[in-house]
């Protein structure tokens, strides 16, 4: 099906294009352009004029990409291919149209076969781009809502197995390189064409930088389950935000971050920022108890945390509301836009995702002004 969505506000590759039109056929973009051009390439295709199906100033974007996520819509990606699904369904309605599913530290056996679960759906649901093991491999001062007695060290047996598994499609291993052989896991991950992610740690800054230089490209929910920013002593966010081979994912929920550090991350790291969920099931739907990994979660007014603790687990967000919250903390609408799409798309290797520029998947999310979700496409399909 060829489709033309015209009269736009076009938001992608950090910049703003009024009054825009895109057209796709057979789930590609083929053209793009400004005010009436898109009659020029009109004949049987459908039609979508923006103002009509949005509203005045309609925004259009590339899909959303969520690179650090659990669950959604009261259904955890641990739990098989019929929850993953429902838990992905709830997210592409809220623009995620591509998102790599995070699982949280567990048994090996257990980590194995979800893996393998995941390796499969990648091959039968396009939406799925693969695997993020968060966990076993993390700091136990910095474990977050991790089972403590499940954490171990990277040995290398152990890191082989969970590859192995993936067969492929693991694409993220967070862990703490000051763990026994933490330094030569990040090698090892690399070489294997997987993103080895810095976080859960209580490293110093000196040693993300070692972690970086061994490969390392992305500090896992910054901020969040490591030490702060201080100024004499920056730690891995300082090390992160100083390096500008480094993208730090960033949870935009008002929780996990005060508004003000998502606009300073945003401008210090600029274009190295991605807006990720870490979203658990409980995200889209109602309060109440949960699981997370191998730990109970009770979710209060949209917060999620340990049963008994204070520590946080996970959040309830979507990519659409960590976009109202990212411009609402003073972020330009392109450079938040960026961080969902281009930014995390650069992450993974993939330049098929990540703008609407012609020969990329298309991709696309049209928002009402106020940024509310009005349609989603995936590969040019109505989701």
């Amino acid at each position: 099906m060829s489709v033309i969505v015209h009269s736009a506000r076009i938001v992608d590759g950090g910049r703003e294009t009024p009054d825009g039109w895109v057209r796709w056929e057979a789930g590609r973009i083929t053209h793009r352009g400004t005010g009436e051009g898109w009659r020029e390439r009109s004949g049987d295709e459908v039609l979508v004029d923006a103002r009509a199906a949005a509203g005045p100033d309609a925004v259009l974007t590339p899909g959303f990409i969520d690179l650090h996520g659990h669950g959604g819509g009261g259904h955890s990606y641990e739990d098989g291919p019929d929850a993953v699904r429902a838990a992905r369904t709830l997210h592409l309605a809220h623009g995620t149209t591509r998102a790599v599913l995070s699982l949280a530290t567990a048994t090996l056996s257990d980590l194995a076969d979800r893996l393998e679960t995941i390796a499969k759906l990648t091959r039968t649901d396009p939406d799925i781009l693969g695997s993020h093991l968060e966990g076993p491999f993390l700091a136990p001062s910095h474990r977050g809502a991790h089972a403590g007695d499940l954490l171990r060290a990277p040995d290398p047996e152990s890191l082989e197995m969970l590859l192995a598994a993936g067969d492929g499609t693991v694409r993220q291993v967070t862990l703490a390189p000051e763990l026994p052989g933490g330094l030569d896991a990040v090698r090892r991950i690399v070489d294997a064409g997987v993103v080895a992610a810095v976080g859960h740690t209580a490293a110093d800054a000196a040693l993300a930088t070692a972690a970086f230089d061994a490969g390392a490209s992305v500090l896992t929910h910054a901020f969040n389950a490591m030490p702060g920013l201080h100024h004499r002593s920056p730690g891995p966010v300082g090390a992160a935000l100083a390096d500008d081979r480094v993208v730090l994912e960033i949870i935009a929920d008002g929780v996990h971050l005060h508004p003000d550090i998502v606009r300073i991350a945003a401008s210090a790291a600029a274009g190295r920022v991605a807006l990720v969920t870490d979203a658990m099931a409980a995200a889209g739907a109602a309060d109440g108890s949960y699981r997370l990994g191998a730990l109970d979660v009770e979710v209060a007014g949209g917060v999620a945390h340990v049963v008994g603790t204070d520590t946080i687990a996970g959040s309830t967000l979507t990519q659409d509301a960590a976009l109202r919250v990212t411009v609402g903390a003073g972020v330009p609408l392109a450079v938040a836009v960026r961080a969902l799409t281009e930014t995390p798309a650069r992450v993974l290797g993939r330049e098929d995702l990540g703008t609407l520029e012609p020969g990329r998947l298309a991709d696309a999310v049209l928002l009402t002004a106020d940024l509310r979700v009005a349609r989603v496409w995936l590969a040019g399909e109505p989701a």
